[in-house]
């Protein structure tokens, strides 16, 4: 007995200190799009020898079921790491104390502008919602969509229902921007004039690129699909009042009650760094970088969006309009 209790207090030790360290496998939500993100995160396991499990979010519910997932399990958490495709969602967590602080090598390359003071989340490689417009169909410039958006038949325009992802996103923009009044009567007056609500913006995308609909609000990364194929599109910056574009960062964040709080880390650092930010720029998605980068890596395409984006509209404070904006939506649809 002499010996068993020191050799089970030193297994004891070590399992703990195991586990600290990552032994078992990371659990990470990602609601970025897997075609993306889990080449990113298979690099992360064979270059730290970390295992991962990826559990991705579906298109039509993007983002929202996962933060709603995590809000359900904050008492006995199952994740360790969120990737999120967006901020909003991002701040409900933080707000409701689901997510940990770290600031790491990471956060300190993230602009401030882009990342919680406390360090409960940082954002990177950004997309923007932008309008897609089929070159066949209408007269591509902004003058003949503002048009078209304000006084047209919206028939042949089609958006994502807005319960979920970007185009969440985007209404509360509206919301904070025009107040909920006018976003609710515009909102309205869109319906009545019939445009077409489908499940999320890569259907948006496909309706805009086979010449189904004219014109469609969608997320860059989904237009450059369509360009990439070919198809007789355009994208315009989706701009509020006052000349602002909606540039979305993803973000990244610990789960609060990890019990793999250093595999977590390291993961974080991965995915802020340069290098994940220059890959997602020049994959498909096109992303924007928010940290330093080597600009001579960069697309034309991506440098434009850099451009773009250096008007974006401040998100870090719309988490209690998103609250308000999303709790007017279900009630619309879902009675």
């Amino acid at each position: 007995m002499r010996l068993v209790l020191p050799v089970c207090v030193l297994v004891g030790l070590v399992l703990g200190y195991w586990l600290l360290l990552g032994g078992e496998r990371l659990v990470v939500y990602c609601a970025h799009d897997s075609i993306y993100s889990q080449k990113i995160l298979e690099t992360f396991e064979k270059r730290t020898g970390v295992a991962v499990d990826m559990v991705f979010d579906t298109e039509a519910t993007k983002s929202l079921g996962l933060v709603e997932r995590l809000i359900r399990e904050k008492d006995a958490p199952r994740c360790d790491v969120f990737w999120n495709n967006e901020l909003l969602g991002t701040l409900d967590l933080s707000e409701r104390g689901v997510l940990a602080s770290y600031k790491g090598s990471g956060y300190a390359r993230i602009p401030d502008a882009f990342k919680d003071l406390e360090g409960r989340w940082t954002g990177f490689a950004a997309r923007m919602r932008v309008f897609i417009v089929n070159t066949e169909k209408l007269l591509a410039t902004e003058q003949a969509l503002s048009n078209a958006v304000e006084n047209g038949d919206l028939s042949r325009a089609a958006v994502a229902k807005p319960l979920y992802g970007t185009t969440l996103t985007h209404y509360t923009v509206l919301w904070d921007r025009w107040g909920p009044e006018k976003l609710k009567s515009w909102h309205h007056d869109t319906r009545k004039r019939d445009i077409r609500e489908v499940t999320g913006n890569a259907t948006v995308k496909n309706l805009v690129a086979a010449g189904k609909c004219d014109f469609g609000f969608t997320d860059t990364d989904d237009f450059f699909v369509a360009k990439d194929e070919g198809k007789p599109v355009k994208m315009f910056p989706v701009r509020v009042a006052d000349g602002k574009v909606i540039s979305i960062p993803n973000t990244v964040c610990i789960i609060k009650g990890t019990r793999r709080s250093a595999a977590a880390a390291k993961l974080v650092d991965y995915l802020l760094s340069e290098e994940v930010e220059l890959a997602l720029a020049n994959s498909k998605s096109r992303q924007i970088p928010l940290g330093p980068v080597d600009r001579d890596g960069l697309s034309a395409e991506v440098r434009e969006l850099a451009g773009w984006a250096q008007s974006g509209y401040p998100l870090s404070s719309l988490g209690e309009a998103r609250k308000a904006c999303l709790s007017w939506l279900k009630s619309e649809y879902l009675k």
